[in-house]
């Protein structure tokens, strides 16, 4: 057995071994062990002395203390919470590179809205006016254009369907007016576009083709259609602008029999 004087010895040697420690740097099961001991009630002096043992009864009807496995449970997560606040992304170091490219939506827009200005101008470029046997005048190009280029409006006095019958019986009666109207359908109603006021405007001036180079296209800015001319292949500089009038009426073959071709 020993002494007083060692076992006093052995508690000095044990309590400063334990305050030392206390000192020490702890992993964190370390540090939550040392928590939840330190949380834990105070056991009685029988069962934390030396050698002594619990009784297999005591042992069994002793549970958990709920309240410390409640503050252990919130102390995790708490932890788990700041490592979590303390994860960054690649994006917090490094700008996040965004292509400047423009996708096809984007480009149809902007070519519409340069295409609305165009029209809106009233701009007329890379065409001079030509005299052709046979026909009269004509358009002939001073520039090439590209196949679905825009070329020119066919530019006159916007008037719907009634409208359009009485002006016509009233150029029928001078055959030197000549015609120049052109009727269409936009939105389920039909329309004129009467081009016979000389304005110097060139699409009113482009000839009749089966075979031509170009088309009429319905082109609505604002609700309001306009009627553009569009190249259907390459242009070449000094050929003449044509387009089909899509007329085959047996009365507008016989006043006109260059429609047949």
């Amino acid at each position: 057995m020993k002494s007083k004087l060692q076992k006093g010895r052995a508690g000095r040697s044990s309590s400063s071994s334990r305050i030392i420690q206390s000192f020490l740097p702890r992993t964190r099961s370390q540090a939550l062990r040392a928590q939840a001991l330190a949380m834990a009630p105070p056991r009685d002096a029988a069962t934390t002395s030396r050698g002594a043992r619990t009784s297999t009864k005591s042992r069994r009807g002793a549970g958990p203390n709920k309240e410390v496995i409640r503050k252990l449970r919130s102390y995790k997560r708490l932890l788990k919470a700041k490592n979590m606040s303390q994860n960054h992304k690649v994006t917090d170091y490094f700008a996040v590179r965004r292509s400047t490219r423009k996708n096809r939506g984007e480009l149809r827009t902007e070519a519409r809205i340069r295409l609305n200005e165009l029209i809106k101008s009233g701009k007329e470029e890379g065409m001079r006016v030509g005299i052709f046997d046979g026909k009269g005048r004509g358009v002939i190009t001073t520039r090439p254009f590209r196949r679905g280029d825009y070329v020119v409006e066919y530019h006159g006095d916007l008037i719907d369907l009634a409208a359009a019958k009485k002006r016509e019986a009233r150029y029928a009666k001078n055959p030197a007016t000549g015609c120049y109207m052109y009727y269409f359908h936009y939105r389920s109603k039909g329309y004129c576009v009467d081009a016979t006021k000389e304005t110097g405007r060139l699409g009113r001036l482009i000839n009749h083709s089966k075979s031509g180079n170009c088309q009429t296209k319905l082109h609505p800015i604002d609700g309001v259609p306009h009627l553009i001319v569009i190249a259907t292949r390459d242009i070449e500089v000094g050929e003449e602008l044509l387009y089909d009038y899509g007329d085959r009426s047996k009365a507008s073959l016989e006043a006109y029999p260059w429609l047949k071709h």
